[in-house]
């Protein structure tokens, strides 16, 4: 089990010591709890209970939550190393703790007092788990046109609408979720609310979704039909404030997609160099052939040009800069890099690619989502060049 580690009040920092010892606790628990069991959940799409169980005692669930409501207070910059760690072998499995700590942010940066005491103790153990509730079926980047109601009723809040693409869904009990306190404001981002919504009446789950990747990790509706929730749990207590607080975690979340892109990209690399040294073809390894050489040149390349994107980013977040551009560079270029990378693997591979008794395809399935998840890289690219143009205006 990890202890958490000594930080700096005002900054969160480290001491290398200490985060070298927290990244080979991680090493052996993936050695010998996750590594064996890797394909048989993934094959079968099964949940991982006892490593969900495993994660929580060692305080991933609590990882960036501040250590006076129980959490490890990790910097991001260590957050998202051990999420490249455990990506490189299973990216999936990161999800569960991710979007969890993004819910978690959010309360911690925007909540009350009052909310802050009662949720993150239990979120940090872990006694509570969820993610982010934000995607309708009609409403996915453009997060304004939502149609999720919430309409206040004495003590209480009445919530009615349909939320799609939920990670945890089945096994999570808690979730953020947006939704519109007054339809009718323009412009639209200032009738949106954030709530704590916990599973109870009113609360249900739809059908689980069959994912061409990131298996094991549910991904369902969430529905919610005349769903009564006090009024005390609205994020802030002030109605209007939903978008700001939504996007304002996403930044965690795309550090936390280009850490996964990362992972996927360095053990994309790490399989195919394994297997360009091993196969042999015209009487030597594959490794020797200049082809080979031309592609893990470039892999190398991509791979360490996406962690040190990815970990300037975590840097500006641990400085408590606004770093969307940073964490939108890091998200486009890592998740790239990690279809690239798993793409290049499978030529390397060849035929045997093809095959599910190699874990290399698995990476190639699990690479597209990364282009996808908390935004677009369309949409990365646009917040990347808005950015760019009101820095540099003329």
């Amino acid at each position: 089990m990890a202890t958490a580690p000594k930080f700096d009040d005002q900054i969160r920092t480290i001491d290398p010591d200490e985060e070298r010892a927290f990244m080979d606790a991680i090493d052996r628990w993936l050695e010998r709890e996750v590594i064996p069991v890797i394909q048989h959940h993934d094959h079968n799409d099964i949940w991982p209970e006892k490593l969900v169980e495993q994660m929580s005692e060692m305080g991933l669930f609590g990882a960036t939550i501040g250590q006076e409501y129980g959490g490890l207070g990790l910097p991001a910059t260590t957050y998202a190393k051990i999420v490249m760690r455990i990506s490189s072998y299973w990216m999936a499995i990161t999800g569960i703790f991710n979007s969890h700590l993004i819910m978690a942010a959010a309360v911690e940066r925007f909540g009350t007092p009052e909310q802050k005491a009662k949720w993150l103790p239990k979120f940090a153990s872990g006694e509570i788990r969820g993610g982010l509730a934000l995607t309708e079926p009609n409403a996915g980047t453009d997060l304004q046109a939502i149609r999720t109601t919430a309409v206040r009723d004495g003590d209480h809040y009445v919530i009615n609408g349909t939320k799609t693409w939920i990670s945890n869904a089945l096994n999570g009990s808690c979730f953020a979720l947006l939704v519109k306190t007054d339809p009718a404001a323009e412009p639209r981002y200032k009738g949106m609310s954030l709530f704590i919504a916990d599973k109870r009446d009113g609360f249900t789950t739809g059908k689980k979704f069959d994912k061409l990747g990131y298996k094991s990790i549910d991904s369902a509706e969430l529905i919610f039909d005349n769903y009564r929730i006090p009024a005390d749990q609205l994020i802030g207590g002030v109605e209007g404030q939903g978008f700001f607080q939504a996007t304002g975690g996403l930044e965690l979340g795309r550090i936390n997609v280009a850490a996964r892109g990362v992972g996927l990209a360095e053990g994309s690399l790490r399989l195919a160099t394994e297997y360009a040294q091993q196969r042999e073809t015209m009487g030597k390894p594959i490794a020797q052939h200049q082809a080979i050489q031309l592609k893990l040149g470039e892999m190398v390349t991509r791979a360490r040009a996406a962690r040190l994107l990815t970990l300037d980013a975590s840097e500006a977040y641990d400085r408590g800069e606004r770093c969307d551009k940073e964490a939108g560079i890091a998200k486009y270029f890592a998740s790239e890099a990690a279809v690239e990378n798993s793409q290049e693997a499978m030529r390397i591979y060849g035929g045997y690619s093809y095959s599910k008794e190699y874990d290399i395809e698995r990476y190639y399935r699990d690479s597209m989502l990364m282009c996808i998840g908390e935004g677009t890289n369309e949409m990365q690219r646009i917040i990347i060049a808005r950015q760019h143009i009101k820095e540099n205006p003329i």
